[in-house]
């Protein structure tokens, strides 16, 4: 910690933050295929922040991401990202 900054927050208590919201929305109706509704909603954000991070080097970013360069090249073509 720099200079009396505040200390990053676990991702995860961001996505569980995030999730609660969205659940707390929905006035008793539960959700189908949650589970796919957050992989969706999660990785097209995921691959974008992580290409503007390394300054869209995919190989980079795939590295970062734990994946192969062809395997993010499929994702960020499924979500339209392709560039």
């Amino acid at each position: 910690m720099k200079n009396g900054s505040v200390p990053l927050r676990p991702l995860r208590e961001h996505v569980a933050e995030s999730l609660s919201h969205y659940l707390g929305q929905l006035n008793g109706h539960a959700p189908s295929d949650l589970y796919q509704i957050v992989l969706d909603q999660v990785e097209a954000p995921l691959l974008e922040a992580v290409l503007n991070y390394s300054d869209g080097n995919q190989s980079r970013a795939a590295e970062i991401l734990g994946l192969n360069r062809g395997t993010l090249r499929k994702k960020l073509k499924a979500h339209g990202l392709h560039q």
